[in-house]
This record gives C-alpha cells, sequence and structure tokens, in this order.
C-alpha cells in the first residue's frame, strides 16, 4: 500500500482539538457554559433565618462519569474503525465537573473523529436554562431523531469544505438532568475528496449519545 501524507485538511480539522487541549478544554468559554459568575449569583439575602426545612436546588448527578468508559467498544468499531476503544481522555480545568474523551483513527482514505464530552451544573434547573439558550443561539434542530435521548436532545449537522477537501460534522446535545453532554462526529474521504453521508454521520453520533447517556447511570446527586 503507497504511503498515504497527513492531508492539509485533517491537519486543520484537528488544530481546533489541539487548541482546547492546550487551553485545558476551555468551557468557560463554551456555548453551553453560562458566565462566570452564574452559578454562584443567588437571590437577595433575606434579613430572615433561614427556614430549616427549605429546599435544596435539585441536583441529579454529582460529577461526570468516567468518560472513556460511556461510549461501548461496539460503538467506537463501528464509528471509528482502527481506533482504540480505550479512547484518550481531554485535558480538564476541573474533573469534578468537566470531563471528556476522544477516539479518531485514519483507515485507508477514510478519517474519523468522535469525542464526547461531560458538564455538570449546580442543578437541573440551570442545566434546563443553559440548554435552551445555548440551543436558541445555535438555532439547533431537535427532530424526532433525537428527541427520546436523555430529557431533552437536539441535533446539529454541518458539510464544511478547505482546499478541496469536506469534512461533515454532525452534533448531538443532551440535557440529563444537571448534565450537558455533547457528542461530536466528523468525518472525511480523502480519496475522494469527498464526505460521509449526513445519515451515516447523523447516526454515529446519535448512537454515541444513546451510549454516553446510559453511561451517566440513574444519578447520585
Amino acid at each position: 500500500m503507497r504511503s498515504l501524507p497527513l492531508p492539509v485538511a485533517l491537519t486543520v480539522r484537528l488544530l481546533p482539538v489541539a487548541v482546547l487541549a492546550c487551553a485545558g478544554w476551555a468551557y468557560s468559554t463554551g456555548p453551553m457554559s453560562p458566565p462566570h459568575d452564574t452559578e454562584n449569583k443567588a437571590a437577595p439575602q433575606s434579613s430572615a433565618p433561614r427556614s430549616p426545612s427549605a429546599k435544596v436546588a435539585a441536583k441529579t448527578y454529582a460529577e461526570p462519569p468516567v468518560p472513556c468508559g460511556t461510549v461501548t467498544a461496539k460503538t467506537v468499531a463501528a464509528l471509528v474503525p482502527g481506533a482504540k476503544a480505550a479512547g484518550k481522555e481531554l485535558s480538564a480545568t476541573d474533573a469534578k465537573v468537566r470531563r471528556g474523551c476522544s477516539w479518531s483513527a485514519l483507515k485507508g482514505y477514510d478519517y474519523r473523529w468522535l469525542d464526547v464530552t461531560f458538564e455538570v451544573k449546580g442543578s437541573d434547573a440551570l442545566a434546563k436554562q443553559l440548554f435552551a439558550s445555548a440551543g436558541e443561539a445555535a438555532g439547533a434542530d431537535s427532530g424526532a431523531k433525537a428527541q427520546d435521548i436523555g430529557d431533552e436532545a437536539r441535533l446539529t449537522t454541518e458539510l464544511m469544505k478547505k482546499d478541496g477537501q469536506e469534512t461533515r460534522e454532525a452534533v448531538v446535545a443532551v440535557r440529563k438532568g444537571n448534565v450537558l453532554v455533547t457528542v461530536t462526529f466528523n468525518g472525511s474521504d480523502f480519496e475522494s475528496k469527498g464526505a460521509p453521508s449526513a445519515d451515516t454521520m447523523t447516526g454515529g453520533a446519535i448512537q454515541a449519545a444513546r451510549d454516553a447517556v446510559a453511561g451517566l447511570g440513574s444519578g447520585k446527586g
């Protein structure tokens, strides 16, 4: 088999991932994250003592799961042929709040990248609010394909072209309790300069999202 030089498009495609890793996986600037003090702001304090029976905001999950164990080996093999099932955990500034894992491989001329990230918010209500805000900003499609994942989910797809090479990406964003889950799946065919079909990428992203949400368990917050 003749050797395959790393395509320019692949280098460009991986650059954002490298930047995120070097920046300590800066979720604080991501679309799903609130301003730095959002979770710390509380209603004005009353001078009256707090009642012992006051309810604490519902929080389904205390921390993220071990991310590389959430997507099954079967799913990884189907979506990213040639990738190690163990995956690679992404760097995070606070593993008790944010964790993620990625899988990537170039098999022949076909390149695939999959990642899953989990971000725990202070309450279910806050996560719901942030999920809605991010969806409105992105103009995402919460179509039937993603509606039965988690408490709510949405799907976005994009076909990108750089230097004549196409890359198709599907992203599934899910809220489950107070956890925001994001699955990104993209791919390119460097022989044809084309990209996998929309059905291939959306179907793969949805399957990985189902695995990821199942990996959260029933909650322990």
